[in-house]
């Protein structure tokens, strides 16, 4: 996944590509909280709804699409000459070029990644 967010004045704001297609991210954060909840729109597709936390080396939280499909995930900053295969931990900057990963709800053998 190739993910761009920005934090500004509690407003969140990106876009990005992943194996599914390109998308939208529209959100809030708290600053106070390190508590963040964002859509990420798919061009043309669905919606996927998130809430997640600031946790030191990134932030930590669950998605949703309608009810029926969740899971978990893990966004963390890429560090400075770092390419899409090597991204693996760094300190977090705002604004951050983030790289995500999702853990698929193993509940649910029909939960999507995305």
């Amino acid at each position: 996944m190739d993910l761009q967010l920005t934090f500004s004045n509690g407003a969140m704001t990106g876009d990005g590509a992943d194996d599914v297609g390109r998308f939208l991210i529209k959100g809030r954060y708290d600053a106070a909280s390190r508590e963040c909840y964002w859509t990420k729109t798919y061009l043309g597709a669905h919606d996927v709804f998130y809430r997640g936390f600031r946790e030191g080396k990134g932030i930590w939280g669950t998605w949703e699409i309608n009810i029926q499909y969740h899971g978990g995930f893990h966004i963390w900053p890429r560090q400075a000459g770092e390419g899409n295969a090597h991204a693996e931990t760094a300190a977090l900057v705002e604004p951050a070029d983030a790289i995500a990963t999702e853990k698929p709800d193993l509940q649910s053998a029909a939960s999507p990644v995305t």
